[in-house]
């Protein structure tokens, strides 16, 4: 698979990563067994992904157990990134936001644990602590470059003024964010000032939770327990609306000769070659199905097209429930 430089340190990935954290969480519709979730992994490394993507609090700390036994005899392969900062309780209740530079540290430590690692590749901070100055954070995390046991440094859904405070402290490689056709906040201020400090930019759930795919009809297709009935854009009214959005979308794929799914991602990746999506899934022949969008190319007119059918704004409701939308920074 093509590879993507992320940042200007030498962090090299697959044009397409793997998000991991569905197979351990959140979206129990189609949870995977532990045998599952280690096969896919398996799989996708086979077919060229060299970044995979997980965080402490999936699970939580199951999700980095699942990544660490598929990691025994293949680390040299993979681009390991994880993520702190989000705290629950071991039950999974969300507890907040921890930027402290010992919980940094003790986090890490944590982590490189449960992975069996003695080396991150990638470490961000899942979300930023507005109590805690980001240069403090970092600086926590500079350490541990110095320490040997991180390679490269990232952020996740920070704002622009905090990538630029944190870039001064030490170089980020790579800003995670929310990208994708109905979430294309980041074109306004976050992509400028990436490229303007040479920072790659990882989308997380470039097929909009599922939804760009096209196989959800209405709210009750998605489990009871499913996270993301909690979500703005799959209750009643906002869920008819996105998909006749995504019905449009599927017209412009069918004529492509592609699935909705491939559509979505070629369009991700079509947006620069300092992007790196990490669509994920549990079953194998989606995963097949997502690699395949590094094939394909959009034309002129096809990109076009798009954007009259998806123009940034689209989506009907926020992308996160009230709980989850507080973590985000505002700068």
């Amino acid at each position: 698979m093509q590879q993507r430089k992320l940042g200007t340190q030498g962090l090299k990935v697959s044009a397409i990563g793997l998000g991991c954290m569905g197979l351990s969480d959140f979206y129990f519709s189609s949870q995977a067994s532990e045998q599952q979730g280690l096969d896919l992994i398996h799989h996708a490394l086979d077919l060229g992904v060299t970044f995979l993507d997980t965080s402490d609090v999936y699970g939580p700390h199951t999700n980095e157990r699942l990544v660490g036994k598929v990691l025994k005899g293949r680390r040299d392969k993979v681009v390991l990134a994880t993520k702190f900062g989000i705290v629950r309780q071991p039950e999974g209740n969300h507890r907040g936001v921890n930027g402290r530079p010992e919980y940094v540290r003790s986090a890490l430590e944590g982590s490189l644990s449960r992975l069996g690692l003695d080396y991150v590749d990638l470490y961000y901070q899942h979300r930023v602590d507005p109590t805690v100055p980001i240069e403090d954070t970092v600086g926590a995390m500079a350490e541990l470059v110095k320490q040997g046991k991180v390679r490269y440094l990232g952020l996740s859904e920070a704002a622009p003024s905090t990538i630029r405070r944190a870039h001064k402290v030490h170089p980020i490689s790579a800003l995670q964010s929310e990208y994708s056709l109905w979430s294309r906040d980041p074109e306004d201020q976050i992509l400028p000032i990436l490229r303007e400090l040479g920072i790659g930019f990882v989308p997380y759930s470039p097929l909009g939770r599922g939804f760009l795919a096209g196989r959800f009809r209405k709210p009750e297709d998605l489990a009871a327990d499913d996270w993301r009935r909690e979500s703005p854009r799959f209750k009643g009214g906002n869920f008819a609306k996105n998909l006749a959005v995504v019905d449009r979308l599927k017209a412009i794929a069918d004529e492509k000769g592609c699935t909705s799914s491939q559509l979505a991602l070629a369009w991700v990746l079509a947006q620069g070659p300092d992007l790196a999506p990490i669509p994920g899934t549990t079953s194998t022949a989606r995963l097949e199905e997502n690699l395949k969008a590094a094939e394909i190319s959009l034309s002129p007119r096809e990109l076009e097209r798009i954007e009259e059918v998806s123009p940034q704004g689209v989506a009907t409701g926020e992308r996160y429930h009230p709980q989850m939308a507080t973590l985000i920074d505002r700068g």
